[in-house]
């Protein structure tokens, strides 16, 4: 066939969970990665808060508690568990990446805490530090020769035969349709924020591979379980929300109303909060609340925030002098793909990860800073579990999808967006 390639594993999506699976191959393995935009532009490279770590075993049952009570106790135990006692792993990789997080005067990790935490536990790199770890992770990623990144190339279908995946149909970013051939497959498309009119997600991020597990009848999880960040940079600009980190509220800023006066408690859990700043809102009749983030010293903001601070100054906002209005938007979402603790869906040789994949360890609403650990944790698990597999694909005597039926490109991503959106509305109430 002409328009096709094989390739050991075939990994849809660039962002930390995709990028962490593919370095973490044997490297006698040929890993294909594609990403449906440029390999930078992931919702991975957004993260600002920071990762969550288990910094002594006395934090365990509290980092346990936590993640279950933001989550409305609907977790997953196990999950948590094997999330958690992961991370130590995770960032040992991550270091030998060259990730850098920020330090105190003495030289050792500064821990940050957030809404929902009892205690800091959260290490970072300023205000990026989602950039750091997956720019680390790319970068890595780019200089092994077993893996090559094709950009602007979207996984259309998946290519199943006898409850097996063989591989995906793509577009690439000539335009071309072409059949991979893969051992094992991996979704990691990242979330649905491109369904939504207010969201801090790429707008191409639409929950493309949960429409093609919805399509073969694969099982997915929690899809009603759509997290909303309370607090974005209110614009009237149609552009993707600007995200006004966790952190933020984390080291003291407050929240205020319309007279400028306290109406909350700004570490109340994520949805939560959003409730309370959605009733204010319609209560005063305002399209926003005010944020204060000069209550932090002058030194730790310009310290831990400096994106935010350049961000709002760009928009006309001196976080120094004055308030900046903030306003709720879609962010993150907690269902997914059903996947097992190694990462494996109902298909055989089909693996998810990252935001795509669900195996409820968020419940119903994510602790902060829990989701660059989760989508590493189980992406390395994910990958071991994919290198104990030696099976062959054997294409002799398979039947090849018609390629000619995805000529109409547009029409299937709206055909999948409204699939997905069917689902999460069909499941808000049950």
């Amino acid at each position: 066939m002409k328009n096709f390639f094989k390739t050991d594993v075939l990994i849809a999506g660039s962002g930390c969970a995709g990028l962490y699976l593919a370095i973490n191959l044997p490297r006698n393995k040929k890993i294909t990665v594609i990403t449906k935009a440029k390999a930078e532009e992931c919702d991975s490279f957004l993260a600002q808060g920071g990762i969550c770590m288990l910094k002594d075993e006395g934090d365990f049952d509290s980092f346990f508690e936590d993640t279950l009570k933001a989550g409305h106790y609907e977790n997953d135990r196990k999950s948590v568990e094997l999330m958690i006692k992961g991370s130590r792993d995770v960032l040992s990789d991550l270091l030998n990446c060259g990730v850098e997080f920020n330090k105190d005067q003495n030289g050792n990790f500064a821990f940050t805490k957030e809404g929902a935490h009892s205690k800091s536990r959260i290490l970072f790199h300023k205000d990026i530090t989602g950039k750091e770890i997956t720019s680390k992770l790319l970068s890595k990623a780019r200089s092994l020769s077993n893996i090559e990144i094709l950009e602007s190339t979207t996984l259309l279908d998946i290519w199943e035969e006898n409850n097996r995946c063989l591989g995906g149909v793509v577009k690439t970013s000539k335009g071309e349709l072409l059949l991979i051939g893969a051992n094992q497959t991996v979704l990691a498309t990242g979330g649905i924020g491109g369904l939504y009119k207010h969201s801090t997600n790429y707008s191409h991020l639409t929950g493309d591979a949960l429409a093609i597990a919805l399509k073969h009848n694969i099982p997915v999880r929690d899809i009603s379980y759509v997290q909303i960040h309370p607090t974005t940079l209110y614009s009237e600009d149609k552009d993707r929300s600007f995200l006004i980190s966790e952190s933020v509220r984390g080291e003291g800023a407050r929240l205020y109303g319309k007279n400028k006066k306290p109406f909350t408690n700004e570490l109340l859990p994520r949805d939560l909060l959003t409730k309370e700043i959605t009733e204010q809102m319609k209560k005063e009749g305002s399209n926003f609340v005010w944020e204060d983030l000069s209550c932090i010293p002058k030194k730790e903001l310009e310290n831990h925030f400096p994106n935010i601070i350049e961000h709002c100054y760009q928009k006309g906002y001196d976080v120094f002098k004055e308030c900046i209005p903030v306003v709720p938007a879609q962010h993150y979402f907690m269902g997914g793909v059903k996947i097992d603790y190694d990462g494996q869906t109902s298909l055989n040789k089909l693996y998810a990860v990252g935001e795509t994949a669900c195996n409820g360890v968020h419940g119903k609403n994510r602790l902060a800073s829990n989701s660059l650990l989760e989508s590493l944790v189980f992406a390395k698990r994910a990958a071991l579990k994919i290198a104990e597999d030696t099976e062959e694909l054997d294409i002799a005597g398979l039947s090849l999808p018609c390629l000619k039926k995805y000529e109409d490109t547009k029409a299937l991503e709206n055909h999948y967006k409204q699939i997905v959106l069917e689902k999460i509305k069909e499941n808000e109430n049950v």
